[in-house]
């Protein structure tokens, strides 16, 4: 495998120092970078769409709290009121204080009336229903609905988090993640829930670390809940820094200054004129060059990276060959990432 990628690795090396990706003419400038990381701000939706990928629509209705239903499995309480049917009254309240009147196949069986289909009516229309149904045999007679036993409802929530939660109507996202627990190191740009083989279009970071309710759905039953871990999503920082390699990155961005924080800093032999971004993981990859100047004076929020972004400080001629290679080498899944951002780029042409 090393050697197998080893030409690649070199080509990789060459490209990086050479003096033909030192001409600024073929990269963005700082304020096409800026502008890219204000649409980052947006949100997990307008990164997604900056990376090609198909994102349906938020649904308004998702905010719109669903009625509780009968189904199947559901215990009812029912009771009547008639002048003169004792024996009915009787009857149904027996039968309510013993067992219940439980919902099979869609359907209870009631005395007089054989069997009534009440899946998926709330309270209020079953009793419609019942009582219409009664009052086509008996006059005068007033019907009582409600819940004894409701079945649970849960979500499944997995990944980093494994958990059922048990859930009605009026239960939403932000109460489900917090009874999960979810630890400090989930990702939550990357978390999503399922419905049926639907991806819901929800935004966690949003609504756990900026408190925007515009994300807190309404959950329903047998949704599911996958929680990322902090290691699914990295950004790279390579050159002349103190610890170069791979940083995690839980929210789906990161500012350029906080990874090159993480990064140790840069060292003092760097060229801090020459600060190249290699995005290749959206559907126009490009090829960004900041200097120092503008780390420090541009607000942390106009310099966001974004996952698989490869940041390179610039080297001095005297340490970009030899160093380079000698730091590069060692770490193949690190280059495993940054070839195929470049492949992406059309900059490495050959190879698998």
């Amino acid at each position: 495998m090393f050697f197998k990628n080893f030409k690649n690795i070199f080509l990789i090396c060459f490209i990086l120092t050479s003096c033909v990706y030192r001409n600024s003419s073929q990269m963005e400038g700082v304020e096409d970078f800026v502008l890219a990381s204000n649409q980052i701000n947006e949100g997990k939706t307008a990164i997604l769409k900056m990376q090609g990928k198909k994102v349906d629509e938020f649904d308004k209705k998702l905010l719109k709290e669903k009625k509780e239903v009968i189904r199947d499995e559901d215990n009812l309480n029912i009771e009547i009121y008639h002048p003169k049917r004792e024996d009915l009254i009787s009857t149904i309240k027996t039968i309510s204080s013993q067992n219940g009147f439980l919902v099979r196949e869609k359907k209870i069986f009631l005395p007089h009336l054989g069997y009534i289909k009440v899946e998926n009516l709330t309270i209020k229309e079953a009793r419609e229903k019942i009582q219409k149904r009664y009052l086509d045999e008996i006059e005068d007679i007033e019907v009582f609905v409600s819940f004894k036993e409701k079945k649970t409802n849960k979500v499944e929530v997995a990944g980093l988090v494994n958990t059922q939660i048990w859930v009605d109507a009026k239960t939403r996202l932000f109460e489900v993640l917090i009874k999960a627990s979810l630890p400090s190191s989930a990702n939550l740009f990357k978390s999503y829930i399922l419905r049926g083989s639907s991806f819901l279009p929800v935004d966690f970071y949003r609504l756990m670390k900026e408190g925007d309710m515009s994300q807190n759905i309404y959950i329903e039953n047998k949704d599911k809940i996958y929680i990322a871990d902090g290691y699914s999503s990295k950004v790279y920082v390579l050159g002349e820094v103190h610890k170069q390699g791979a940083i995690n990155i839980l929210d789906g961005k990161i500012s350029l200054k906080e990874a090159l924080a993480e990064a140790g800093g840069v060292s003092c032999i760097a060229d801090k004129s020459f600060i190249q971004i290699f995005r290749a993981n959206v559907q126009d990859p490009k090829i960004f060059l900041l200097n120092w100047k503008h780390v420090i004076e541009l607000p942390s929020s106009s310099l966001n990276l974004i996952e698989g972004d490869i940041v390179l400080v610039g080297a001095t001629i005297i340490s970009d060959w030899n160093k380079f290679i000698t730091q590069i080498l060692p770490s193949i899944s690190l280059f495993d990432s940054a070839y195929k951002g470049f492949k992406n780029m059309g900059i490495i042409i050959n190879g698998p």
